[in-house]
């Protein structure tokens, strides 16, 4: 039977969604492709209606799976992907997007977001002439998406300071999580200002990314979720590489009660020690999760241990071609 997870409004845009969304960098990490076609499936089963996914994700991978899960089945699902433009133009961008549409097997996107805004120049980058955000609002006149925003794990200031540019989003993507609360918080500076205005929040990283913080003993994988999703957020986006971890999230999701505010408090207060250096969120503090796009775009080094890195290097050598990395943007 289908499962009752809590459905919500995606800010203004008319849409509505499930408030636990299936990411989709994981499914490129499943043991095996029928093991992720599994869990778009089990997820779909078990009442999940958003999926997330991106251009990059594990060199295409990612977006392809997600492509086969969803045949057949794309009728009343809210489906997002990013765009890997990291600043560079609008031609880029158009470009990424009709090979989005092609791997995810759809003719439109629910939701097309800015992928990873990293480095504090990218929102002037977005917002000038010839852009990436010319791109969205084109892909938006075509029928091509029906509702456009940005994401990023960094910095909150960098979201501020894209907000800013003045962009009509209609959505923010970024992480919220028990730790956040305490260390370069997108709880208590980007969230408040995306209510504001309405722009419809997509928490991700309830679990930072990685898990650490509940292998490790710091919290538990239902508080994190629980607390994510009490937020005023549309949707909280977590990332399942297993199904033994997508029956873990549905059956929480599924049976989901709001913390009540003592309840959020008291998990703070717990977490104010092991957040205070920001170990359990790497991505703000390292090149460890930084999107190897975003890095060279920048003309910055690159993480070689990291996963997406490796896997670009193998694509080249098995194609006997350089990785098509693109052109770097303006300076």
């Amino acid at each position: 039977m289908p499962g009752t997870i809590p459905l919500r409004p995606l800010g203004r845009t008319g849409l509505k969604v499930s408030a636990l969304g299936l990411g989709g960098h994981h499914l490129g990490q499943a043991r095996s492709e029928q093991e992720a076609l599994d869990i778009v499936h089990g997820a779909l089963d078990g009442g999940v209606t958003f999926f997330d996914n991106c251009w990059e994700y594990h060199v295409g991978e990612s977006e392809e799976l997600l492509g086969k899960g969803l045949k057949g089945r794309r009728d009343g699902i809210v489906l997002m992907t990013k765009v890997c433009t990291h600043g560079r133009d609008k031609d880029l961008a158009m470009r990424m997007l009709e090979e989005s549409l092609r791997r995810l097997q759809t003719d439109h996107l629910d939701v097309w977001q800015i992928h990873g805004v990293t480095f504090w120049n990218d929102p002037q980058l977005f917002i000038r002439p010839n852009g990436a955000a010319e791109a969205l609002t084109l892909a938006k006149k075509q029928g091509k998406v029906r509702a456009v925003g940005f994401t990023g794990h960094k910095d909150p200031r960098i979201h501020m300071a894209m907000i800013e540019t003045g962009y009509p989003f209609d959505t923010c993507q970024f992480p919220l999580n028990p730790m956040d609360a305490h260390f370069r918080s997108f709880e208590t500076m980007v969230l408040p200002e995306c209510n504001r205005r309405g722009i419809a929040v997509l928490s991700m990283k309830p679990m930072g990314g990685t898990g650490d913080m509940i292998t490790k003993g710091a919290v538990t994988a239902e508080e994190c979720l629980r607390y994510a999703m009490s937020l005023p957020v549309a949707t909280t986006i977590a990332g399942v590489d297993k199904i033994e971890v997508l029956q873990q999230n549905l059956q929480i999701a599924q049976n989901f009660t709001p913390m009540t505010g003592p309840e959020m408090q008291a998990l703070r207060e717990k977490t104010r020690s092991p957040a205070g250096d920001g170990h359990f969120e790497l991505y703000k503090t390292s090149i460890k999760y930084d999107n190897p796009q975003a890095r060279l775009a920048h003309d910055f080094p690159i993480d070689q241990k990291s996963v997406e890195v490796q896997e670009m290097l193998a694509a080249a050598k098995n194609t006997g071609k350089p990785y098509d990395f693109h052109p770097a943007p303006p300076k």
